[in-house]
């Protein structure tokens, strides 16, 4: 079995060195089956790679090896790759270890305003179940000019009921229920029913009446048998 291994890593090794990202890409999805101080030092190898299919499948596997090298080589992909779906890809992958990477999420969120990339922290956050920083990060959200963002921002607010931070987040979806948009509009009265509170109640009483259809539809959707 272990004369077997050492082939098959000799294999990696050697498809790695192959400039068809075919053959890379494989040997990157391969290393799954090895532990980790075998493929980590292997893969944090490979986080420059020319092709950014590779860097994602890279970032993937990173976050099944949860060592503090993968850790560092995940920032680094998440920071500074200039692919987006490769920083949305290792952003996805530090939140798998869990807390401990909320707050290089958070800046993260800050600092690159790419839509795919807020969007993958977003849906990571709330999954993390971290409100205090879903709080944060969809305040910016909504403050940006990217409508995907902001609209993920409303549905990101009303996961929030229940939790530590309702008061705050139906606060902000309140101050929402008039927005110019009418797809916020349509995602705060959806937000809105996770509330069981008179505010959240009234506010949807108003969405029924409001003058885009789309928005009435989605307010009264319960209601319809």
């Amino acid at each position: 079995m272990h004369g077997f291994l050492l082939m098959d890593l000799n294999q990696i090794e050697t498809d790695l060195k192959n400039p068809d990202f075919q053959y890379r890409l494989k040997a990157i999805s391969a290393l799954k089956d090895h532990p980790a101080d075998v493929a980590v030092p292997i893969l944090s190898r490979h986080i420059q790679d020319p092709e950014f299919l590779v860097r994602t499948f890279v970032a993937r596997e990173l976050g099944r090896q949860k060592t503090s090298e993968s850790f560092a080589a995940l920032l680094q992909l998440m920071r500074f790759d200039n692919t987006p779906n490769v920083r949305a890809e290792a952003a996805n992958s530090l939140s798998l270890f869990g807390r401990v990477s909320a707050s290089q999420l958070v800046q993260t969120f800050f600092t690159d305003d790419h839509w795919l990339v807020r969007r993958s922290i977003l849906a990571a956050l709330v999954e993390m179940e971290c409100p205090e920083e879903v709080l944060e990060v969809c305040g910016l959200g909504l403050e940006g000019d990217d409508a995907t963002v902001q609209e993920a921002s409303v549905d990101a607010l009303g996961t929030l009921s229940g939790s530590r931070q309702s008061a705050a987040a139906l606060s902000q979806l309140l101050a929402l229920k008039k927005s110019q948009s009418g797809y916020i509009r349509i995602r705060v009265a959806y937000a809105l029913k996770h509330f069981d509170d008179s505010d959240a109640k009234d506010a949807l009483t108003q969405l029924r009446q409001d003058a885009d259809y789309r928005v009435v539809r989605a307010a009264m959707e319960d209601l319809i048998p």
